[in-house]
Order: structure tokens, then sequence, then C-alpha cells
């Protein structure tokens, strides 16, 4: 029997151009609906159009929350999410200040404290960030955050009895998500993705997972964006 991923790169084997358009166009569907409309509509409307130097004390103010230690890391993540929807509804300008306060959100990423509610909003903050950026994804590409978003694609150890893998298997949707935002317009990151041999076959793994509630299976979308359909 055919796999998922095999018979969605048969869907799919398009011209590089019409992927492109079409995961853009998907990716901005998903991010509207899914993640401004839940967690963005306050933050919209408090944001004055044109009010650059208003996005830059804002963003100032939740940088020194993100980078304050003695708060939890939820708090800190919730930060980074504020900041990740300021760069994403301020425009170039305010993406840039944004983004000098990425190196804090690929720390805490690495945190082993960090709770998966947590990582899904640094993860958010991240896709905020990259969504069309290339300067911003260029300094996601200088701070290794590649490494450290396919690491959390890795098969997890069995829960112990009582547990829930659910939490981790959401985390790792929104990693594939977030790598996809910052794949589908930048050929440096492809390159890249493609020397992760295992990567492979954990896509393939997460690609039967259930994806219910996506409006893709951000898996399969990354395993052909990457081009592993062709080999």
């Amino acid at each position: 029997m055919a796999s998922p991923v095999g018979m969605f790169s048969v869907q799919y084997d398009r011209s590089v151009y019409r992927c492109v358009v079409w995961l853009g166009q998907c990716l901005r569907r998903f991010w509207n609906v899914h993640v401004l409309g839940f967690f963005g509509k306050q933050e919209e409307e408090q944001i004055p159009p044109g009010k650059n130097i208003f996005h830059k004390e804002k963003i100032r103010v939740l940088g020194e929350t993100l980078k304050n230690k003695l708060l939890t890391i939820e708090e800190r993540a919730q930060a980074a999410h504020q900041l990740g929807l300021l760069a994403f509804t301020g425009g170039p300008v305010a993406g840039r200040f944004a983004a000098e306060h990425m190196k804090e959100v690929a720390l805490l990423l690495q945190d082993a404290q960090a709770a998966p509610k947590a990582r899904v909003l640094l993860l958010q903050s991240v896709a905020c960030w990259c969504y069309l950026n290339p300067i911003t994804q260029k300094r996601a590409k200088f701070l290794k955050l590649v490494p450290i978003l396919t690491a959390m694609l890795k098969p997890d150890p069995e829960p112990a009895a009582g547990g829930s893998a659910s939490g981790g298997l959401l985390v790792k949707f929104w990693a594939c998500y977030t790598l996809s935002v910052m794949t589908c317009n930048n050929v440096s990151y492809v390159e890249e993705l493609r020397e992760y041999y295992p990567l492979k076959h954990h896509l393939q793994a997460l690609a039967r997972e259930n994806w219910e509630g996506w409006p893709e299976n951000f898996a399969e979308v990354l395993y052909f964006l990457i081009g592993f359909h062709r080999h």
C-alpha cells in the first residue's frame, strides 16, 4: 500500500512556482484563522495603523519581559508570542525590531523545563517573524533554529504510565508548520534540511498522525517542500 507521503507527492508534483503560491496561500489562511483569530484580536485592535514608534516601544517592553529570567517560562513565552504578533501585523519595521529578541526564543525552545504549551507559543512567535520575511529568516538561520526545530521532530520515548503524549505531538505539529513557513520561499533552508537524513523518516511518521483540525498535513507539506519525495 502506498504511503500517505507517496500519494501526496504524486498529487502535488508541480512546478516550484505553483508550490510556493499554493503553500503561501495555505500558510496565510491557516495563520489568519487558527492563530490570529484566537490569539491576536486584542493585539491587532491595539495597534494604530502606521504607528511604528508605538510598535517599537511596545516591542521594547515585551523584549524586557522575554529576557527577565525571574519570570516563569510561560510568562516569557507569552511575551514572545505577543512580539511575534506585532512583527506579523506591524510590517517590516516592527518585524526588524522584534527579530532582535529571537535569540531569547531560541534559548527557551531548548529549555528542558518548557512545557508543551509554552513551546507552542514560542513556535508561533517564530512563524510570525519568519513568514515571507527574508531578513528574519536569515537571522533565524544564524541562530541555528533549523537544528533546534528538527530536534523536536524526533520520536519521543514512551510516556510513563498515566501520561499523555498529546502535548508533545502538538509541539511537533507546530514545528512542522513553522519549518514550512521558513522553507516555502527560502532555498537555503531547503538545502540545509536535506542534510538532516533522519528527518525524512520523522516526517513520514508524523504524516501518519491525525491532523484533524488543521487545513493541511504540514508533515507532508514539509516533506514535499524539501524534495524528499524525489529520492
